[in-house]
């Protein structure tokens, strides 16, 4: 070999990426080598030294394997199992990291790795060879401590953390056995020490009321207080409207406008008034002016950019705004002068938006009502509520008769209604859930809908012909593979799409469940197609709105939730006093990146908090029914079991351990799980009955069986 380790180096590494290599493991190595026995300790360093470049990487048999020496930089996302992913932006294609290859990373992190195998046709391999930003500071769980023990252990409620957490006694703030705790990590541990941290908060016992949804809040950490500063400020800002408020607005505290929301609603971003102009209608969006009152880069405003949203959890609101604002002066509560952004559109027969006006203003709604009140005017036709709003009849007949046309004019151009069924869980005083319910998408519901997407892109299309700094709501063509896809499986039900040159139109997904609805496969293809969708977001950029065939769209009706429409309301006020000069353009253009990017985040999060507390809740629910039975529909399939869904929206697994008639094989291209020795077949959207087998809170799962036939 050469003298130097870093000539040796060269040769080894020459050696092992030969065309003509066959990897060995380390003495066929040192044999081909001619290493001497004193030469094997560099043999090894130089061996090592290759394997943190990235340059070769060791095979679970021993081998020395060539490796790819790029680094690459993407997010790690463990998997409970051991082994996990890395996720890169603009790459649709994770790598694979098994748990020898993670290199210490946690779910989340930023890391640095490379690829050590690629074979065709199959998934790449990756070794994460540097953790470069850690993602977790503080983890929600379970303290342990045993009787005369001077320090304990936190076991994570994340499943996908595989170490429990040392906590010494000086740090566990006095937490007790089994209480649950958020512990703040100072050491995250290696290869042969467990991570370390300090109790930061203790939560309660996992059996006291709401301690349970509250972990999960904190585990996304969601913030669940507000600081006394924002708190204070929001106390000095929420003063009513004055003269000086008013000067300059619009006036159109005359103008007959309701609000309609849920029974149980408290923030109301927006109203609506209609009349009809000859053959048009006057359409007014009017939408809480939350700019007023939270100035850019104030301690409201960091705040609220920090939250993205308010979340709405299964016991709680967590808003992104103190209650003084969400639900006093932003509010548009009835009987009380308030301001807002109006959106006013001249809206013809046929749905077309041909004329409109933005515009500052000051608004007196006349009335708070429910949706449940307007369906009961307008589909039921009931007397007693027909009575009591004997005045806001006609607006509401006009009102049902507009979003009508709206509706038929964006089916029209290709707008995809997936119409599934929301949970809803209603819970007791001590948080125990007692019913579980589909939300009901009735008249009142879908015009309100229809009014708000109308006014969003209205003023997407207006901002956009300005050429001025906005945020967009995209949602990007699907990806042409899960089209494909797609395309093929729905031939089997008889069915087909047109499409065109590496893409597809929204319209032809719309024309498919249109094909399907009412038939027995509508529930399956009506999922596989949602599932085919990209997720939407928040972008500088506009890119059009696939799901909704719409060339323009934004957020602008909803800025008490929503940080984004609260940005696009600065920018509308800008442009409408005349304050977007060079220098002020220039500032929206280097923050909207930032503001979109945290936007989505944080929506994503809330999203998922959201579903999190849904399944705990519902595996809750699902307890006090262990042994009985119930007729579901069969809502995914994969490898290890059948999902079944029931009429209340509840979701279990059938275990492929439970179904024992049989040796039961999925076929993924089919989405089918058959029977080898009977052929029985199991299908998306099929009819079945099961039994509940078991429940797990922790693990927010529920497990069925099927019933055979001749069962009770």
């Amino acid at each position: 070999m050469d003298k130097t380790l870093e000539k040796r180096k060269k040769v080894v590494y020459d050696l092992i990426c030969d065309d003509w290599y066959t990897p060995m493991k380390f003495k066929e190595l040192a044999v081909l080598l001619q290493v001497s026995k004193e030469d094997k300790d560099d043999l090894r360093k130089i061996l090592v030294s290759l394997e943190e470049e990235g340059k070769i990487y060791l095979s679970k048999r021993g081998k020395y394997c060539k490796g790819e020496a790029k680094k690459l930089i993407g997010t790690y996302r463990a998997n409970q199992r051991g082994f996990g992913f890395v996720t890169v932006e603009d790459d649709p294609e994770d790598t694979f990291i098994s748990e020898e290859n993670a290199g210490g990373a946690l779910d989340g992190d930023q890391v640095e790795f490379t690829i050590i195998r690629s074979p065709q046709g199959r998934s790449k391999e990756g070794k994460i060879t540097k953790v470069l930003e850690r993602h977790l500071e503080n983890v929600v769980g379970l303290y342990h401590k045993r009787n005369g023990k001077s320090y304990g252990f936190v076991l994570p409620d994340n499943l996908r953390i595989l170490k429990d957490i040392f906590v010494p006694e000086a740090k566990d703030r006095g937490a007790k056995d089994g209480q649950k705790v958020v512990v703040r990590l100072t050491s995250y541990g290696d290869d042969r020490h467990k991570p370390e941290g300090e109790v930061v908060e203790v939560l309660g016992y996992s059996n006291e009321p709401g301690t349970d949804i509250l972990s999960i809040a904190k585990s996304y950490n969601l913030p669940t207080e507000f600081p006394d500063k924002v708190l204070r400020q929001a106390e000095r800002v929420a003063k009513p409207v004055s003269d000086a408020d008013r000067e300059g607005r619009k006036d159109l505290r005359d103008w007959q406008m309701v609000t309609i929301d849920g029974e149980d609603a408290k923030d109301l971003d927006d109203a609506v008034s209609l009349v009809r102009e000859g053959e048009n209608y006057i359409l007014g969006v009017h939408i809480a002016d939350v700019t007023n009152y939270v100035q850019e880069n104030s301690a409201l405003d960091r705040e609220a950019l920090k939250r993205g949203t308010s979340v709405y959890l299964a016991d709680r609101v967590i808003p992104m705004l103190p209650q003084a604002l969400s639900n006093g002066i932003c509010s548009l509560n009835a009987g009380e002068d308030r301001l807002a952004l109006s959106c006013i559109m001249k809206v013809d027969p046929k749905g077309n938006v041909i004329d409109h006006e933005i515009t500052e203003s000051v608004v007196h709604i006349d009335q708070r009502m429910s949706y449940t009140s307007v369906n009961k005017i307008l589909t039921d036709k009931d007397e007693e509520e027909i009575g009591k709003y004997k005045a806001f009849v006609p607006m509401f007949e006009r009102m049902a008769e507009l979003s009508k046309i709206v509706r038929e004019h964006r089916r029209r151009r290709g707008a995809i209604d997936f119409d599934f069924p929301e949970a809803k869980v209603i819970l007791d005083e001590k948080g125990k859930p007692v019913e579980i319910r589909s939300y009901e998408r009735n008249v009142a519901t879908k015009l309100i809908e229809d009014f708000m997407l109308l006014a969003n892109e209205t003023v997407a299309e207006d901002y956009y012909w300005q050429e001025l700094p906005f945020v967009y709501r995209v949602h990007e063509t699907p990806d042409e593979e899960k089209i494909q896809a797609l395309a093929t499986f729905i031939n089997n039900f008889g069915y087909s799409m047109h499409l065109g040159a590496n893409t597809i139109k929204p319209k032809e997904i719309q024309k498919l469940l249109d094909k399907v609805a009412d038939t027995p496969e509508e529930a399956l293809i009506s999922r596989l197609a949602l599932r085919s969708m990209k997720q939407a977001r928040y972008t500088p950029e506009n890119a059009g709105h696939f799901g909704l065939a719409a060339a323009y769209y934004t957020h602008f009706t909803s800025p008490i939730r929503r940080y984004p429409d609260l940005q696009i309301h600065r920018i509308i006020k800008d442009n409408l006093r005349g304050r977007m000069t060079p220098e002020r353009r220039a500032h929206y253009e280097a923050i909207l990146e930032k503001v979109t990017k945290q936007s989505s985040e944080m929506e994503r999060k809330a999203e998922e908090a959201e579903r999190e507390t849904i399944k705990l809740k519902k595996a809750e629910y699902m307890e006090q029914y262990i042994g009985k039975n119930f007729d579901g529909v069969i809502s995914g399939i994969t490898k290890w079991g059948v999902y079944v869904e029931l009429e209340n929206t509840v979701e279990g697994l059938v275990h492929v351990v439970n179904m024992t008639d049989d040796h039961y094989e999925y076929y993924e291209e089919r989405h089918e799980m058959i029977g080898m020795h009977t052929g029985k077949t199991y299908k998306l959207g099929q009819r079945v009955k099961i039994c509940v087998l078991d429940t797990d809170t922790f693990l927010r799962t529920i497990d069925f069986k099927f019933v055979k036939e001749g069962e009770i």
